[in-house]
């Protein structure tokens, strides 16, 4: 009953009804990720392509969607990452989460949720003037 009131009233955990609804009645699974992130394809959109989503395992949290399914949800890439012949690229890089708005944000010199001072400003900026 919890579920079926969060997809009733919320969009951002995991799907909604309709997200439910469509797949159901459209989408064809296509796989899953390492962090439980289902994909699906099915149907035709407006350019002609086959219509691919996501439904998250939690939060829809678009940073969760590693790098070769990304390539694949976004048309980069025809063959999706649990096909035999799916080879990932040589700069891809492990998926890291969005850190903003955490503790582990990155925060640099002199921010002021930093310990850290800002670096001295060293004097070398010269003004630009009209005529010079």
């Amino acid at each position: 009953m919890k579920t079926f009131l969060l997809q009733f009233f919320t969009w951002w955990n995991s799907q909604t009804l309709g997200t439910r609804f469509h797949t159901w009645r459209h989408g064809k699974e296509v796989g899953q990720d390492e962090a439980g992130n289902v994909y699906y394809e099915g149907g035709v959109d407006s350019e002609g392509r086959t219509r691919r989503w996501v439904i998250y395992r939690d939060y829809s949290e678009a940073s969760m969607i590693p790098p070769g399914w990304h390539g694949w949800m976004h048309h980069r890439v025809d063959v999706a990452p649990p096909s035999d012949t799916y080879k990932p690229r040589d700069w891809q890089k492990p998926h890291q989460p969005n850190l903003t708005g955490s503790a582990a944000a990155y925060r640099p010199k002199g921010s002021i949720l930093s310990n850290q001072h800002r670096p001295q400003v060293t004097g070398d900026y010269d003004a630009w003037t009209p005529g010079s």
